[in-house]
C-alpha cells in the first residue's frame, strides 16, 4: 500500500541532462516532492559537449535562473558564428555558410553542465545505484517503482529520462511496438577534447581568432571543432556515414588510426584530415587518446504515437533520440522540461495529472519528432550524401539554408501558452 502523502510525488528515472534539468526545475515548488533515481554509481554524462542555440537558451530563461546560472558556471562559451566549409573534392575550401545568430549559440561540456545543474539539488532527493526493473499501477492510482536492489518507491508521476534504451519507453509503448527500439541512424562519430593551445598549434591560429564553430563537409563525412570550458578546451569531432549494420544496443566499437584514415581515404589531400588525424610534429588531435572509439548514432526514426501512458511519461532521448546534426538533442530535452515543469507547477492534486500529461504530449511530441526527422536528413546533406546535392556549394546552400529557422526561431512563450491552454481545457 502506498504511504500517505500531502505533496505531489514526482519520480524521475535517469540522471543525465534531461533528468538533472527537470529535478533542478522542480525542487523550487513547495507542493512537489521530487526524487531522481540513477542506475549508475554516480550521476554522469557521456560525450564531450552540447550546443544550445537560441531556442534552447530561451527555454532555459523560461524555466528560471537556476538552470541558466548552471550554464554560466559550467564554462559555456558563446560562438560568434558557425562556418560550414567544403573539405574534399573540387570545391574544397569553399564556404557553404556563415551563420551569425542574434543570440549566439553556447557550447558547454556535458559533464560540467550536469554537475552544475545538480549542485543546488538537495542530496536527499538524489539516489544512485537505482536501476528500474519494473513499473506497476497501485490500487490508489499511484505508480510503484521496483528497483534491481529490491527496493520499492511510490510516486504520483514517473518521468522517464532514462535514455534511448531505457525501461520507461517500453512500459509506455509495449514490448512489441514498432517504435520501441531506436534505429541505427547510419552514422558513427568519434571525438576528443584537447587543450586550446594544442588545437591552435595543430589546426592553425587562424581558426581561433574568435570563438567560432567550424564544420567541414566532405565525401561521406564531416569534421567539427569548437571551443569549450571558458576557452580552455577544444572539442574535435569526426562523423561518418556508413552502410554497415550495427547491432541493437551496440554503442561503440574500437577505432584505431588505420580505420579512421581509411574512413576518410577519399578526402584526398584535405588539410582538415591531415590536421585532425595525421600526425604532425608528434601531435595527434583525434588520436591523442589510446582508447579512441567510434560511437553509433541512434534515433527514433519511427515516431511514437504517444509520450505517456497513465501517469508515466518520457522526456529527452527516452522520448525522441536524435542524431547531432541539428545540435538539438539537449535543447529538445530542455524544451520538454520547460513544458513539463510549467504544467506540474499548476498541478495541485493528483487528479489534475491526466490533463497535464496530455497537454505535455500534445505540444511536445509533434515538435520533437519533427526535429528527429530533420536532423537525420540534415546530417546526410552535411556529409555530402544529400540526394542530388553532393558537395556542390550552391546546392548545399539551397538545401541547408531553410533547415534552421523552424528550430531556432521558435516562440517558447507561445509554446508554454499552448500547453497551459490545453491543460486548463482538461
Amino acid at each position: 500500500m502506498a504511504p500517505e502523502h500531502k505533496h505531489l510525488r514526482i519520480a524521475i528515472t535517469g540522471g543525465g541532462l534531461a533528468g538533472a534539468t527537470l529535478v533542478n526545475a522542480l525542487v523550487k515548488y513547495p507542493h512537489i516532492d521530487v526524487h531522481i533515481y540513477e542506475s549508475a554509481p554516480e550521476f554522469s554524462e557521456r560525450g564531450a559537449a552540447i550546443g544550445l542555440a537560441k531556442n534552447s537558451q530561451n527555454a532555459l530563461d523560461e524555466i528560471g535562473p537556476s538552470v541558466k546560472e548552471a550554464l554560466v558556471r559550467a564554462g559555456a562559451v558563446p560562438m560568434n558564428s558557425t562556418r560550414g566549409t567544403v573539405a574534399s573534392g573540387p570545391n574544397a575550401g569553399k564556404i557553404i555558410f556563415d551563420l551569425v545568430a542574434d543570440v549566439p549559440p553556447q557550447g558547454v561540456h556535458r559533464a560540467a553542465f550536469l554537475k552544475q545543474l545538480l549542485a543546488p539539488v538537495p542530496r536527499k532527493v538524489m539516489h544512485n545505484n537505482k536501476k528500474l526493473v519494473k513499473i506497476e499501477d497501485a490500487a490508489d492510482g499511484s505508480i510503484v517503482l521496483f528497483f534491481k536492489d529490491g527496493s520499492e518507491e511510490y510516486a504520483d508521476l514517473l518521468v522517464g529520462a532514462d535514455g534511448v534504451h531505457g525501461h520507461v519507453r517500453e512500459h509506455i509503448l509495449g514490448p512489441d511496438h514498432p517504435a520501441l527500439e531506436p534505429n541505427f541512424a547510419g552514422f558513427w562519430d568519434c571525438r576528443a577534447l584537447v587543450p586550446f593551445s594544442k588545437a591552435k598549434e595543430v589546426l592553425g591560429e587562424e581558426y581561433f581568432k574568435e570563438h567560432r564553430r567550424y564544420i567541414w563537409s566532405g565525401d561521406g563525412g564531416m569534421f567539427m571543432h569548437d571551443v569549450l570550458d571558458n576557452g580552455k578546451m577544444v572539442q574535435c569531432v569526426a562523423s561518418k556515414v556508413t552502410d554497415e549494420d550495427w547491432e541493437p544496443k551496440e554503442w561503440k566499437r574500437d577505432l584505431d588510426r588505420e580505420a579512421l584514415e581509411n574512413a576518410f581515404a577519399s578526402w584526398t589531400n584535405s588539410p582538415i584530415v591531415k590536421n585532425m588525424i595525421e600526425k604532425l610534429n608528434d601531435h595527434q588531435l583525434l588520436l591523442q587518446s589510446p582508447e579512441l572509439q567510434a560511437f553509433a548514432q541512434w534515433d527514433h526514426h519511427v515516431d511514437a504515437p504517444t509520450f505517456y501512458r497513465g501517469h508515466v511519461c518520457m522526456i529527452g532521448d527516452a522520448a525522441h533520440a536524435m542524431t547531432p546534426y541539428h545540435g538539438a538533442g539537449a535543447g529538445q530535452a530542455i524544451e520538454d522540461v520547460m513544458i513539463l515543469e510549467t504544467l506540474l507547477g499548476e498541478v495541485k492534486e493528483s487528479s489534475q495529472l491526466d490533463a497535464a500529461i496530455k497537454a505535455y504530449d500534445e505540444v511536445r511530441r509533434p515538435r520533437a519528432q519533427r526535429v528527429v526527422q530533420s536532423s537525420n536528413s540534415t546530417g546526410r546533406i552535411m556529409c555530402g550524401k544529400g540526394l542530388d546535392v553532393g558537395l556542390d556549394v550552391d546546392k548545399l546552400r539551397a538545401a541547408l539554408g531553410p533547415r534552421w529557422a523552424f528550430l531556432h526561431e521558435f516562440d517558447q512563450k507561445e509554446h508554454k501558452k499552448r500547453a497551459l491552454d490545453s491543460f486548463r481545457k482538461g
